[in-house]
C-alpha cells in the first residue's frame, strides 16, 4: 500500500521551513523514524545539511514540529466544521467527523507517522502533543457530552466514545488508497454514520 502524500505545510513565514517540514514528514513516512535521516530530509527539501540544522537542532525536535503543525490543521479542520454545523449534537458530530476523515485521506502520510512514529519524541515534546492532541478529543467529547445530555445519542458508554471515535478514524490511514471503492466523500459520509451508530444516534434506528 502506498500512502497519499499531500503538502501538509503551506508557509511558516521562514525561507525554507516549509519545505523541511513537509520533506521531513515524506521521509518518516517512507523509511520510519530511525531509517530516515536528516541528510535524506534536507535532500527531499532541496536544501544543505547545514541549512537544515539552522532551523532543527536534531531529528527529534524536527519530528515534533512535523507533528505539531499536522495536529493544528487537523484541529482547526474539525473546529471549523462543528461552527458551520447546526446547534444539535448529530450534526455536529457528522461534520466533526467529516472534517477529520478528510484530513486523513488529505494527509494520509502524516497520519501514519503521527501514529507510528510518536514514541521518537522527547518527553517533553511528547507531552505537548499529547495535551494537543487532548483538545482535538475534548472537542469530540463536547459533542458526545451534548447529546448524552439532549437524549439524542443513546449509548451507554458515552465516555469512551469519542475515543473510540477517533481511533476508527485514525485507522483510515493505514490501509486507504486513493483509487479504492469509496470516494474521499462516500469515505466521510460512511465514517459519519458510523459515530452516530455506535452513539445509537439518530442514523442507528
Amino acid at each position: 500500500m502506498n500512502a497519499r502524500s499531500t503538502a501538509l505545510v503551506a508557509d511558516t513565514g521562514r525561507r525554507n521551513e516549509a519545505a523541511i517540514l513537509n520533506a521531513a514528514i515524506q521521509a518518516f513516512g517512507t523509511k520510519g523514524f530511525n531509517g530516515a535521516s536528516m541528510r535524506d530530509v534536507a535532500k527531499g527539501a532541496g536544501t544543505s545539511l547545514s541549512n537544515l540544522y539552522n532551523y532543527f537542532p536534531s531529528k527529534s525536535k524536527l519530528l515534533a514540529a512535523a507533528l505539531r503543525h499536522a495536529n493544528l490543521e487537523l484541529q482547526s479542520r474539525v473546529l471549523d466544521a462543528i461552527d458551520l454545523a447546526g446547534d444539535d449534537a448529530p450534526s455536529r458530530l457528522r461534520e466533526a467527523v467529516r472534517a477529520h476523515v478528510g484530513f486523513v485521506v488529505d494527509h494520509q502520510v502524516a497520519t501514519l507517522v503521527a501514529t507510528n512514529e510518536v514514541r521518537y519524541l522527547d518527553p517533553e515534546d511528547r507531552a505537548a502533543l499529547v495535551a494537543d492532541r487532548d483538545a482535538t478529543q475534548a472537542a469530540f467529547e463536547r459533542i458526545v457530552a451534548q447529546g448524552a445530555a439532549e437524549g439524542s445519542f443513546r449509548t451507554p458508554y458515552a465516555t469512551d466514545a469519542a475515543r473510540a471515535i477517533l481511533s476508527t478514524v485514525g485507522a483510515i490511514a493505514s490501509w486507504y488508497r486513493p483509487d479504492g471503492a469509496l470516494s474521499r466523500g462516500q469515505l466521510a459520509e460512511q465514517y459519519a454514520r458510523y459515530a452516530l451508530a455506535l452513539l445509537e444516534g439518530p442514523l442507528a434506528r
